[in-house]
């Protein structure tokens, strides 16, 4: 879920997700803006990114078509921030090229998630197929309390 809604569908965001942080700079690219200064300004904004969780693990599955494993890349930062980025690079112009539509996006895209407490970070693996990378994050069983009866006298 986003914090913003999605420019690229009619996908609704839920604002109250505590998970979701994504990234929304409305400098980007003016040159007070500290390190993101040099984003173009055409970003793969909303990269789509599907979070389910399962008995065992978090799965993020993310559209990155045309990508190759080497242009994106996946972190876990300050021990509980899984961050998914990536860079589509412009098709190079030719002199004599002539462009009748250009719909594709390029630029740079960054998506971050608060994960849960019980996410185990040392873990998390990471696979690219046919344009989806596939991020899995498994998760600590979760004990359950132990119950001991008490005998009542009397």
């Amino acid at each position: 879920m986003s914090l913003i809604p999605s420019f690229f569908g009619n996908r609704r965001s839920n604002v109250f997700d505590p998970f979701s942080l994504d990234i929304c700079d409305p400098f980007q690219g003016f040159p007070f803006s500290n390190d993101v200064a040099n984003l173009p300004t055409t970003a793969i904004a909303n990269a789509r990114i599907d979070w389910k969780e399962t008995p065992e693990a978090h799965v993020f599955k993310v559209d990155v078509p045309g990508l190759k494993k080497e242009e994106v890349k996946v972190e876990v930062e300050d021990g509980s921030i899984l961050q998914i980025s990536g860079e589509r690079s412009k098709e190079q112009e030719e002199k004599n090229d002539k462009w009748h539509r250009v719909e594709r996006s390029s630029g740079k895209f960054l998506r971050r998630f608060r994960l849960p407490e019980n996410a185990k970070l040392e873990q998390v693996k990471a696979a690219m197929e046919n344009g989806v990378l596939t991020v899995t994050v498994p998760k600590e069983e979760v004990k359950k309390p132990e119950v001991k009866a008490i005998d009542i006298s009397g």
